[in-house]
């Protein structure tokens, strides 16, 4: 069968699309009063993991009940009805068919106008219209998993194939964790996280998931001073994962476990600019391993292993070449050196390094909030908004730059950086529950500057759209050692 490829905005549509037919056919299968307890939660690489909250009886043979349902809506040809209702109407509707979670995030909605989706009898919403024609969803597949079920679906590049379902356990276990925590202090939506602000007890709130956060940091340092051998800690994760505030809050932990810990930028071994290899656009790919001087890394890095004196380089960003400035280190018993870069992970970077000398760590910002029960937030937008706001802060890029570089940013990430995540000994997730309503308020005006005309204006508005969910939060009462912190500014330290 011929490859079809689409773009983003017809396969968003498509995936609400797809999510749409799955909850009719469970509304049908087990009840409209249950569609509720199964919640999209989040994605294990191309698939959606879909939770069963709350349904004890939920088993493989109900699981295909529910396949060949879909099926049969799919082949009877009903259409999807996207309908714009007044806000009271609509909640009027939501309410009458027990959608808890969409009725909180309706009540702080400015707009009066909200669109549902109506397939034959069964009324939901979504971040964005559906397509009319459910038959464009062809080829799908429920995996049964403990907990729920997983829901595959084809991707952007090929809607005719499906790709094979690959699991990642260690990703598994860290979101299970995120939403296990989530559950514990009852913010699992938007609609959750703007009754808390309204309460007032927001800043308790920050300050507990901040100490959340340093206790999985102190527990890694923990790990990594009780494994004998451990000289070099590798750190890697997709960008705007907070690598390096986490890097400077790991090498305190590791402090008060008596190590000494040095940092070191994997950026600092880029080939000068001149000799960086081009990507098939002609640019330069300052993602791909060969940007990094691979064997001088390993040189300096055996070399301090065996007791050796070494200068370390640092990468100019503003001349483009690595330069030398006097900075010697030397290893003791107790030092350790803290890697970070989007690289760590991979073997081939260093090579030439006993395996038990190394401990891995990949870290990212592995979003656990849920717009609703059938609208997840994608892991990406979290880093993108975290991106606009630290660019336009730190380099001086538009949000319109930022926007318009990041489909090359996320291709140099599934090459690079995700095929490795599973390699890690630990996985850190780094988002902050309350951290979207804090962007907020930094990343709108920046939004809003993008101009009709410009490229990056669809996706604009759509974030915006999105920002529009949440109320706002002041960034006054977070740590300066926040993760948060090294978008927004104010952090205290250097990032």
């Amino acid at each position: 069968m011929e490859k079809k490829k689409v773009d983003q905005v017809y396969y968003r549509k498509f995936s609400r699309t797809a999510i749409m037919l799955l909850c009719k056919a469970i509304s049908d299968v087990v009840g409209e009063d249950k569609v509720w307890n199964c919640i999209v939660d989040y994605t294990i690489g191309h698939a959606y993991f879909v939770r069963t909250r709350n349904l004890p009886d939920f088993d493989e043979a109900l699981l295909r009940q529910i396949k060949e349902r879909m099926l049969a809506i799919r082949e009877a040809g009903t259409p999807i009805v996207n309908q714009i209702f007044t806000r009271d109407k609509a909640m009027e509707i939501i309410r009458e068919r027990g959608m808890t979670d969409k009725a909180k995030l309706f009540r702080y909605r400015r707009s009066n106008g909200l669109n549902l989706c109506y397939l034959d009898g069964y009324y939901d919403y979504f971040f964005g219209p559906c397509l009319e024609d459910v038959s464009e969803i062809r080829l799908f597949e429920l995996v049964p998993e403990q907990g729920g079920f997983y829901f595959l679906l084809p991707q952007a590049e090929d809607l005719n194939t499906l790709p094979e379902f690959v699991g990642s356990p260690l990703l598994r276990k860290t979101l299970e964790e995120s939403y296990v925590w989530s559950d514990q202090i009852g913010i699992n939506t938007i609609g959750d996280l703007n009754d808390r602000i309204c309460a007032g007890d927001i800043s308790d709130m920050i300050l507990v998931q901040e100490a959340e956060q340093e206790r999985k940091i102190g527990e890694i340092a923990k790990t990594i001073t009780a494994r004998e051998g451990v000289k070099f800690i590798m750190i890697a994760g997709p960008t705007s994962s907070g690598k390096t505030t986490f890097s400077h809050r790991l090498s305190i932990q590791l402090r008060t476990q008596g190590k000494i810990p040095h940092p070191i930028a994997l950026d600092d071994y880029f080939v000068n600019r001149a000799d960086t290899p081009l990507d098939a656009e002609g640019k330069p790919n300052f993602e791909c391993l060969e940007a990094i001087d691979v064997e001088q890394f390993n040189k300096d890095m055996i070399d301090l292993l065996s007791g050796k004196e070494v200068e370390l380089p640092h990468y100019n960003f503003k001349t483009g070449c690595r330069e030398y400035n006097g900075h010697k280190l030397k290893l003791g018993t107790d030092d350790l050196l803290v890697i970070e870069g989007i690289h760590g992970l991979n073997d081939k970077l260093s090579y030439s390094l006993p395996m038990e000398s190394k401990f891995k760590i990949y870290i990212s910002a592995l979003t656990s909030l849920n717009i609703d029960e059938h609208n997840r937030i994608p892991s990406t937008d979290n880093r993108l908004l975290r991106r606009i706001v630290r660019d336009a802060r730190t380099r001086g890029t538009s949000a319109a730059q930022t926007i318009q570089m990041w489909p090359s940013v996320r291709r140099g990430e599934e090459e690079n950086i995700f095929p490795f995540q599973e390699h890690a000994d630990v996985m850190f997730n780094s988002v902050l529950i309350y951290e979207l309503a804090v962007l907020k308020q930094f990343a709108e005006p920046l939004l809003f500057h993008i101009p009709p005309e410009d490229a990056a204006y669809p996706e604009a508005e759509r974030l915006l759209k999105f920002l529009d969910y949440f109320l706002g939060v002041s960034s006054e009462s977070l740590p300066s050692n926040s993760v948060c912190r090294e978008f927004v500014g104010g952090s205290c330290f250097r990032v």
